[in-house]
């Protein structure tokens, strides 16, 4: 958000502001996969040290107030290493859980990553209206800095020294190869109408504290969201929760489509909460149910990694089509783009046996 509200400061055209989510998104695509192969061979606790500490510097370097060449591969790299969070907790978290168990285990990880999420997205808009971009970029800088001290508590935590299964044997267990081409679709759809939307929130003109609020929303209810459907994914089974949160993501570019205020929007950031946290409690449920666990740090990362593949692509076609369509016209093509990893995930994933997996 911060960015985005940047580059339109600086005057930026369309293309440059939605191009700022495709490098997020090729961080996400890069690091993903990069940090899970790696959390599946060394310490995971050093690797943890090293992605907090290197997002410091670069959300730290946003201070300097850089041109638009500059912000985006300070972006880029900051997401590089944050994206790592994910797949190495992941597996230590997967790595001590049971098939029974696993769905809720991950659904506490979840909630604690959109928790923080929601409170530093409520936060950045405040900060940014009382301290400016300068200060308020120092100030979330200092933010993983702070949470290196609590690295100090955790153990000593390494990848297996099994011999790995392969890759390609990997993704075809139980359509994982579907489920990650479902995701990539998915996060094409989200992620384009995502990457316009403060621009199209400050048209409506909703002032840049409420737009922090309702970019907070959809992490909040990712917070209980993750909660609820990790533990239905134990008890319900993992595909009933992840192809909901499919069906309903087409939903929330629809309704950007057609507000005209805060309300509107908000209510689309609930959708793509709810969306976000049923596909994410089923799907990587799913994946520690199906993955050796000399694999688990590479098959979370590669499903993120696949999501960033969306994220790259869609906000360049998001980017591209606004000037032609318009707002509307975009969020309803960003829609049927999702609604197509609906079908694939479909047709493509297994239907577990009496429920639970």
């Amino acid at each position: 958000m911060l960015a985005q509200l940047y580059l339109k400061d600086l005057q930026a055209p369309p293309i440059v502001i939605s191009l700022l989510t495709s490098f997020v998104w090729m961080g996400t695509l890069i690091g993903s996969t990069m940090w899970g192969t790696l959390a599946d061979r060394y310490s995971r606790k050093r690797l943890l040290l090293m992605i907090l500490t290197l997002s410091a510097v670069a959300t730290g370097s946003l201070a300097l107030l850089l041109p638009p060449a500059g912000v985006l591969p300070a972006v880029f790299l900051r997401v590089l290493m944050v994206t790592g969070i994910a797949p190495v907790t992941m597996a230590i978290v997967s790595a001590v859980s049971t098939d029974d168990h696993r769905g809720r285990d991950l659904s506490y990880l979840s909630a604690s990553r959109s928790a923080g999420s929601a409170l530093g997205k409520i936060s950045a808009g405040f900060l940014l209206a009382y301290l400016g971009y300068r200060f308020t970029f120092i100030w979330l800088a200092l933010l993983p800095i702070g949470a290196c001290l609590f690295l100090l508590f955790l153990p000593q935590a390494g990848g297996s020294g099994r011999k790995r299964q392969s890759l390609s044997a990997s993704l075809r267990r139980g359509g994982l190869n579907g489920l990650y081409i479902s995701g990539a679709l998915r996060q094409m759809g989200t992620s384009g109408a995502a990457s316009l939307i403060f621009v199209y929130m400050a048209t409506l003109g909703i002032p840049v504290g409420i737009m922090g609020t309702i970019n907070a929303i959809g992490a909040a209810t990712s917070v209980l969201g993750t909660l609820v459907f990790g533990h239905l994914s134990d008890l319900v089974g993992r595909k009933a929760i992840f192809t909901f949160g499919f069906g309903i993501s087409a939903l929330a570019p629809m309704i950007f489509a057609f507000s005209r205020g805060g309300w509107g929007i908000a209510l689309g950031y609930f959708i793509l909460g709810m969306s976000f946290s049923s596909l994410y409690a089923g799907s990587t449920s799913y994946i520690g149910d199906r993955t050796p666990m000399e694999r688990q740090g590479t098959m979370f990362g590669l499903f993120n990694s696949s999501r960033g593949i969306g994220g790259v692509i869609g906000p360049l076609i998001a980017g591209a089509l606004t000037p032609l369509v318009g707002f509307r016209g975009m969020f309803l093509a960003m829609a049927g783009i999702a609604f197509l990893g609906l079908l694939t995930v479909l047709a493509k994933t297994e239907q577990e046996n009496g429920g639970r997996t």
